[in-house]
């Protein structure tokens, strides 16, 4: 049985894009369609006006309905935020069959304790990540089954995030008359659509930059060892021009694209740029040197912090593959090289990997989360595919077996 076309959604602070995949036989994702508008309702990542985005989330499903030639009835939503944020907690269980080691049954009991994550009401687990198991306090290890022992423990990184403004999300597809599948965490995506096996490996930060919000996801050991989100994008950036030479939002954000860098050009120091007169703003010419001397500042304290989370992490001393940079705000100049001398580590900007079809959406930083969303969700079908549920749960999505 094939799978059918998936959709996936990102209600980003700046842009709302829709991503139509298809899966191929031989396990190739290709994008089929595609829509995409700026975004209404939207502030660092969280929906302030329910109205304005359904309406802007309904135009572009349906300019992507239009686009893959298919109808859609489920979406699998991309969510960020800077509530969003992550814990690791230790799980302990004894091991019940001395003679044998450890089975199964004692890694699915640690996997239980280890999720149980103690929150506050207004907070839910987005997901719960396994990072490295340890029998009687030895060194980690990726898989204890069959090892000698008496207790078995596992470190359990758990995602989670304020459970009212991810239901909001939710909310507005489901006021759409489509059913919301699965809803992931931003960062996670962009790391499924970029990364390759060795990086993870080697150890690697992927650092997602929207336009209200940042992601960031480490990988070190192996495993995924920081995640998390911080509510400071490229928004944050085009305000500050705005409000430092006293002009509107939309000239700010035209000036950054066009002379704008995260590291000031010694080359540019005596340049300036004229303004034409706006209604409510005279004219004016702005220095070139001041211009990137506020953006570097405003990309020098992101940066700066999300190095000062990961340090506490543990993770930097652990990174061999370095940055990846993906999101719209990757492509500001000179914001890799910066990242990389805030780090001391090599950086790149990230793409979609392993997709085909559409150009922009297999090709630009700023599709790199639903690209990735895209993969996410295929993955969790064909698990679903390939347990004996799945053609049972198949069949009560069509109503061909009643319940009783």
């Amino acid at each position: 049985m094939a799978i059918p076309p998936v959709v996936g959604l990102e209600i980003g602070t700046s842009k709302t894009i829709a991503l139509v995949g298809e899966l191929r036989e031989d396990g190739h994702v290709m994008i089929i369609g595609m829509g995409e508008r700026e975004s209404a309702g939207v502030r660092k990542g969280e929906i302030v006006d329910m109205g304005q985005t359904q309406a802007c989330v309904r135009a572009v499903l349906e300019q992507a309905e239009e686009n893959a030639r298919v109808h859609i009835g489920q979406v699998h939503l991309a969510v960020t935020g800077g509530h969003i944020q992550s814990m690791v907690n230790r799980g302990t269980a004894p091991i019940m069959d001395r003679e044998h080691g450890v089975t199964e049954d004692d890694m699915d009991q640690v996997v239980h304790v280890a999720g149980a994550v103690n929150l506050a009401q207004d907070r839910e687990i987005l997901h719960t990540i396994c990072q490295h198991y340890r029998v009687d306090g030895q060194e980690p290890v990726v898989n204890p089954e069959g090892m000698d022992g008496a207790w078995l423990e596992l470190d359990m990184l758990a995602l989670h995030g304020i459970r009212s403004r991810i239901r909001n999300a939710v909310r507005i597809v489901e006021s759409l008359s489509m059913d919301a599948g699965e809803v992931v965490f931003g960062g996670i995506c962009a790391a499924l659509a970029t990364l390759t096996t060795e990086q993870k490996k080697s150890g690697v930060i992927v650092v997602d930059m929207g336009g209200g919000t940042t992601d960031y996801l480490a990988y070190a050991d192996g495993v995924v060892a920081a995640a998390g989100a911080i509510g400071v994008g490229g928004d944050h950036v085009s305000n500050d021009i705005a409000l430092a030479f006293n002009i509107p939002m939309a000239r700010a954000e035209r000036l950054k694209r066009e002379h704008g860098s995260a590291i000031p050009d010694p080359a540019q120091a005596s340049r300036r740029v004229s303004l034409p007169a706006e209604v409510g703003f005279p004219s004016r010419s702005i220095s070139i040197s001041a211009l990137q001397t506020v953006i570097h500042a405003r990309c020098d304290e992101l940066l700066g912090m999300i190095k000062a989370r990961l340090e506490k992490a543990g993770v930097p001393s652990r990174i061999g593959a370095g940055i990846v940079l993906t999101g719209g705000g990757s492509r500001l100049t000179g914001i890799g090289t910066l990242a990389g001398r805030i780090a001391g580590l090599p950086c790149h900007t990230g793409r979609p990997r392993n997709l085909s079809g559409l150009t922009l959406a297999t090709d630009g930083p700023e599709y790199t989360v639903c690209a990735g969303l895209i993969k996410y969700a295929f993955m969790c079908l064909s698990e679903r595919r390939s347990s004996d549920a799945f053609g049972v749960w198949m069949d009560r999505i069509r109503g061909m077996i009643k319940r009783r």
